[in-house]
Parts: C-alpha cells; structure tokens; sequence
C-alpha cells in the first residue's frame, strides 16, 4: 500500500466490528498482515476460529477484566483494565512502527476511548505520526472529535431494528 488511511466505523447498530473483519480477511487475502487488537471483550466469538486459520491474521485480546459490563466494574478493575489497553495499544504502535504489519485494526477502541480506559495522548499521537503505508481502522460508538477529525473514513451504522429490543440474547454464531 502507498498510502495508508484511517477508517472509523462507528454508530447504534449491529456491525461495526464484523466490517472491520471483513476488511481483515479481504486484506489478509491481498497477502497483507493484519493485526486486530480487541479492547473490552474478552469473550470467545465465532470468528476467532476462523481467523486463527489465517496466517496472515493475528488477534490480540483483553484477558479476563473481573465484569462482563465496564459499568459493572470497581475503580481497580478499571484500572487493571487501562492498564492492560495501554499494553495492548503500545504492541500494536510497536508492531506497526517495524513494519510488522499492514493493517491495524483496534477494535471497540472508541469505547475505551471515551471512558479512560487507553490513553488518549497513546491513541492521538500515534494516528498522528503512523507510518505512511499502514491502513488503521478504529471502531465502537461515538466517536470523540479529535478522533473523527483524523479519520479520512467515517462510517456509521445505524439501529433501525435490533432482535435485542425483543428481548431475543446474542446467538452462538450471528451475533458471537
């Protein structure tokens, strides 16, 4: 890649993420290494056994936080939790700054973002000086402005209607 963008998906709706991996496997299928750097899940979902089945592939995810909600959790299980984004995000710049991969993904990055739990200066300053050729894509909801303002793509996907509202759970293979 000549020149590498930055992408943000964000918004209400269902998706965000599962674009991001679908830019994973169509770059990873280009030859590209792709590197998915996951914040606030820790829980195991159908499409890290496909993409453990591709070389060009790598995930790296938050271990156990102590809460299945970040509202759930005490004020030292946050900040093991930044603390462990901060680590997540500095392997990420690293692999990034030596060439190591391509396409940097740091999914539900906003997220964590927007409740302190990655530093801001980190994330900023790191969209700010990447190398030229690596493709970054950020997702969760709300994006905070500094951050949209470095994005050359910001798209949101919209909750028009959600089976959740229904009171139907997250399905083993659709949803997770």
């Amino acid at each position: 890649m000549k020149k590498g963008l930055i992408h943000i998906y964000c918004g209400d709706g269902k998706g965000k993420s599962t674009a991001a991996i679908g830019l994973a496997v169509r770059a990873a299928g280009r030859g590209f290494k792709v590197f998915i750097i996951q914040f606030l899940k820790d829980q195991k979902t159908g499409e890290l056994v496909s993409m453990a089945k591709i070389p060009e592939i790598s995930v790296l995810r938050g271990q156990d936080y102590g809460a299945a909600f970040t509202w759930q959790m005490t004020d030292q299980q946050k900040e093991k939790c930044r603390l462990q984004h901060n680590e997540m995000l500095k392997q990420g710049i690293t692999a990034a700054k030596n060439g190591q991969v391509d396409v940097l993904i740091l999914d539900e990055v906003i997220a964590a973002y927007n409740l302190n739990l990655v530093d801001h200066k980190l994330l900023t300053d790191f969209l700010t000086t990447k190398p030229e050729s690596l493709e970054v894509i950020l997702t969760g909801r709300d994006p905070a402005p500094e951050l949209a303002a470095m994005a050359d793509y910001v798209s949101e996907i919209k909750k028009i209607k959600h089976p959740f509202d229904q009171g139907i759970k997250a399905r083993k293979g659709i949803e997770n």
